[in-house]
C-alpha cells in the first residue's frame, strides 16, 4: 500500500502553501472570493488532478496495449453552486455536480481502440476514482495554544 501526504501553512485566509514532497503549491481563490489570486483555487486543483491523473494512466494504458499516444490534450470543467459552501443553502451540495472532461488524442490505433484505453483508463485512474466514488474522510481536529 503506498501513502501519499501533504502538508499545508495558512499564508492567508485565503491562501495555502501545501508541501507535497520536494513541491510547494500555492492554493489562492479569486479576488471575487475574498483572495488575492496567488494559485488555483481548491476546486480547480481538483479538475488539474483529474487531468493529471488521467494523463499518466492513459499513456500507462496504451503502452500496455502497444499503442503509441502520439499526442493527448486534456480540458475539465464542472459546474458548482456557491450556495452550498457559503452555507446559503443547505440542499445544494457543497462541491461539484458535474465534472465534465475532454480527451483529444491522436494514436497510431482505431477508434475503437482508442476509446477503450480512456474508458480503461477512466476506471483505472485513483483521482476518477475518488471523485466517482465515495471515499472515508476522517479529520482529527488539535486545539493548540491556549
Amino acid at each position: 500500500m503506498a501513502v501519499f501526504s501533504a502538508t499545508g501553512k495558512v499564508v492567508s485566509p485565503t491562501r495555502l502553501e501545501v508541501s507535497a514532497r520536494q513541491f510547494t503549491l500555492t492554493i489562492d481563490e479569486p479576488p471575487n472570493l475574498g483572495g488575492e489570486d496567488a494559485g488555483a483555487n481548491p476546486v480547480e486543483f481538483v479538475l488539474a488532478a483529474l487531468m493529471g491523473c488521467l494523463n499518466v494512466v492513459i499513456h500507462t494504458v496504451a503502452k500496455e496495449k502497444g499503442v503509441e499516444v502520439r499526442s493527448l490534450a486534456l480540458s475539465a470543467e464542472g459546474d458548482l453552486d456557491p450556495a452550498g459552501f457559503m452555507g446559503k443553502d443547505d440542499s445544494v451540495r457543497a462541491g461539484y455536480q458535474e465534472i465534465r472532461l475532454e480527451v483529444i488524442i491522436d494514436a497510431d490505433a482505431d477508434e475503437a481502440t482508442v476509446r477503450e484505453i480512456v474508458e480503461i483508463s477512466k476506471k483505472r485512474c485513483p483521482v476518477s476514482d475518488n471523485l466517482a466514488n465515495v471515499t472515508p474522510v476522517s479529520i482529527d481536529t488539535v486545539i493548540s495554544g491556549s
